[in-house]
C-alpha cells in the first residue's frame, strides 16, 4: 500500500508533467490547453493510485486485476479526444490535441505506478514532437498554394474545382467555404493547395478558371498552412 506522502509526490508529478504538454497546447491556442492536460494526467494517476492500493487490500482474498481498472483510462481518454477534433469543410483538426491527451493519459498512468523515469522521458520527447518537429516538418515539405477563388453559388460547384485539381495532381490541404457575407450568389473559398515541383500556380489558376462559374481567383505562394 503506498504511503501518503509518496501518493501526494505521484500526483504533484503528474500535474507537472501534464502542465509541461498542455503548456504547449495552450501557445498555440488549442481546444485543449493547460488545466484540461492537467486534469488528464492528474486524473489518471488517481486512478492507477487506487487501482494498486485497492489491489494490495485484497491480495491473496481474491484474483482481482490489478490492471482493470487503470485500463480504462485507455479507452476513457478516446472519448474525450473525439471532442477534441472537429471537421471544417474538406479540413480535420484537433488530431494532434487529441493525441497529446491520449498520451498525457499514459504519462499520468506512468507516474501513478512509479514509473518516474519513462514519464520524464516520454514528456520530454512529446514536448519535443509538438514543438521543434513542426518545423522540421515545415522545412522539409514542399510549398503550399494559397487561392482565394470567387464562384457562383450552386450545387456541385465546390466538387468541379475539387475534381478539377485533382486531375492535375494538386493536393488540397484545407477548404474554407464564406458563405454568410455571399453578394449576388457569390462566393469565396480559400483553398490550401499542396504542390509539387511539377505543378506550378500558373497550371492551377488555369485548372480553375476553366472551371464555369468560378468569376476571379488570387493566389500566393506559402511556406505554411494553419496548424491543425
Amino acid at each position: 500500500m503506498l504511503g501518503q506522502w509518496d501518493m501526494v509526490i505521484r500526483l504533484f508529478v503528474s500535474c507537472l508533467l501534464g502542465g509541461i504538454v498542455g503548456y504547449e497546447r495552450q501557445s498555440r491556442n488549442k481546444s485543449a490547453g493547460l488545466r484540461t492536460h492537467i486534469l488528464v494526467s492528474l486524473g489518471s494517476c488517481l486512478i492507477m493510485i487506487l487501482s494498486i492500493d485497492e489491489y494490495s487490500r485484497v491480495q491473496g482474498l481474491t484474483n482481482a486485476d490489478p490492471g482493470r481498472l487503470a485500463a480504462q483510462v485507455v479507452s476513457g481518454i478516446g472519448f474525450l479526444g473525439a471532442g477534441t477534433i472537429m471537421k471544417e469543410g474538406l479540413t480535420v483538426r484537433g488530431l494532434t490535441t487529441a493525441a497529446s491527451l491520449w498520451v498525457v493519459a499514459g504519462i499520468g498512468l506512468a507516474v501513478g505506478s512509479g514509473c518516474f523515469l519513462g514519464a520524464f522521458v516520454v514528456t520530454g520527447f512529446v514536448f519535443l514532437t509538438l514543438g521543434s518537429l513542426s518545423k522540421i516538418e515545415l522545412f522539409a515539405s514542399n510549398a503550399t498554394l494559397h487561392f482565394v477563388v470567387q464562384t457562383v453559388n450552386s450545387p456541385g460547384q465546390v466538387g468541379k474545382i475539387c475534381s478539377g485539381l485533382d486531375a492535375l495532381g494538386a493536393v488540397i490541404r484545407e477548404m474554407k467555404i464564406d458563405t454568410k457575407n455571399a453578394v449576388d450568389n457569390i462566393i469565396e473559398i480559400q483553398l490550401y493547395i499542396y504542390v509539387t515541383d511539377t505543378v506550378t500556380m500558373e497550371k492551377i489558376i488555369t485548372t480553375l478558371m476553366a472551371v464555369e462559374g468560378i468569376t476571379a481567383i488570387d493566389g500566393q505562394s506559402e511556406r505554411s498552412i494553419p496548424d491543425m
